[in-house]
């Protein structure tokens, strides 16, 4: 390899959104990641996680329980 001409590989802090800290070598000094193996549906075998920040599943399942409950009464 030619002298002076690659970056400096370094310790590496890589901190997920999960909270999970990893060491590693990069040649940044810090990685910021959205999902780890810790975290990812793929890895932990759990279905996929929905993220309702605004209240939007909840309105859409109440929405949708008066619906099946008027289709059940038709039904009778």
């Amino acid at each position: 390899m030619r002298e002076g001409i690659h970056p400096e590989y370094k310790d590496c802090v890589v901190t997920c959104s999960c909270g999970n800290v990893m060491h590693m070598r990069s040649t940044k000094a810090s990685i910021k990641v959205n999902v780890c193996s810790l975290c990812h549906p793929f890895y932990t075998g759990q279905q996929q996680r929905i993220l309702d920040t605004e209240g939007r599943v909840e309105s859409f399942k109440k929405r949708y329980q008066r619906y099946n409950a008027r289709m059940e009464q038709a039904k009778k």
